[in-house]
């Protein structure tokens, strides 16, 4: 007879336990969907002079869609279309990939109304801390001119 296996709560996994967790939810789906084209996506914006990160676009595409993890812009690459060609060059990649949609989540006091003004349609909402506040998650048709 065997025990029932140990179950353990932290807030500190190790990159050991991430790994794991990646591989074995990847050989599942590759095993159930026949499918395997998860690959990581990434748009560094970096400063003209110094060639130093400043912030950029974090995502991965997988099983036709491009997922957008994090973006992040220091108030000085703000408002000079970054953000804009950002978004564009990620869409770009996911599509000679494959990809067909974007999906993202983001806050309301965060862009929703950036990523609606580039073609974002809104389809869930989740209330979350502080009050007053949202997660809104997002789609976008990869496929439309």
């Amino acid at each position: 007879m065997t025990t029932d296996p140990l179950v353990e709560l932290t807030d500190q996994p190790t990159p050991a336990f991430d790994s794991l967790m990646s591989a074995g939810l990847n050989s599942y789906n590759d095993a159930i969907t026949g499918y395997a084209d998860r690959q990581p996506l990434a748009v560094i914006v970096r400063d003209a002079a110094t060639g130093a990160a400043l912030g950029g676009l974090s995502g991965r595409t997988s099983l036709g869609l491009l997922f957008i993890d994090m973006v992040y812009l220091p108030p000085q690459a703000r408002g000079r279309n970054t953000g804009r060609r950002m978004l564009a060059m990620a869409e770009q990649e996911a599509r000679r990939r494959g990809c067909t949609s974007a999906v993202l989540y983001t806050i309301t006091f965060q862009a929703p109304d950036f990523y609606a003004k580039h073609g974002y349609q809104e389809f869930g909402r989740i209330p979350c801390a502080p009050p007053g506040t949202a997660r809104v998650f997002m789609t976008k048709d990869l496929t439309a001119a």
